[in-house]
């Protein structure tokens, strides 16, 4: 199955020759990537890639990175966080209607990460629920959803210290 998402790094100043990093992901086996690079210092690959699970097409695409920049951090796997035009764009439905959708199931729908004027999900929680009120979501797409989120929850981890997550965890049980 082909599974489309993207990656978003931050490159080490030795790592921003623009043309020889596309050359060089593509003989690492990016070539199934479209490679952005509008913004200095970062790098964004959307990839369409081939794989038996969205698990195993991250993972390589990961992998191929890592061999090829090795000094590159992930910023951000896609797709994850979005507002709900992007889910409604996903769905072939108007914002509106799945505004109305949010609205008039306060108990059921998912929960946002961040919640100001503009709201913003991860999207395998939307996904899910929309599936479970029996809309028709792309398994493909759900699979990426929730592999993604869990790449961008276990690079945040990283991040925290040992004593904080562990002092945290307990009060959100």
């Amino acid at each position: 199955m082909e599974y489309e998402f993207t990656l978003k790094y931050q490159l080490d100043a030795a790592d921003c020759h623009v043309d020889d990093l596309i050359e060089r992901l593509g003989a690492a086996g990016c070539d199934d990537a479209l490679i952005g690079t509008g913004q200095a210092g970062q790098l964004g690959l959307k990839f369409s890639r081939e794989a038996g699970s969205a698990k195993e097409a991250l993972r390589s695409a990961l992998e191929d990175i890592r061999g090829t920049i090795p000094t590159a951090k992930l910023v951000e796997a896609g797709p994850d966080f979005v507002g709900l035009t992007d889910v409604a764009e996903l769905m072939g439905m108007s914002r509106q209607n799945l505004r109305k959708l949010m609205v008039t199931n306060p108990a059921t729908f998912p929960l946002p990460v961040h919640e100001g004027s503009s709201g913003i999900w991860h999207l395998a929680d939307l996904l899910g629920w929309l599936q479970e009120k029996e809309y028709a979501v792309e398994e493909g797409m759900v699979e990426v959803a929730q592999t993604t989120r869990q790449l961008n929850l276990l690079k945040e981890l990283q991040r925290l210290p040992a004593e904080i997550d562990g002092e945290m965890r307990k009060l959100l049980a």
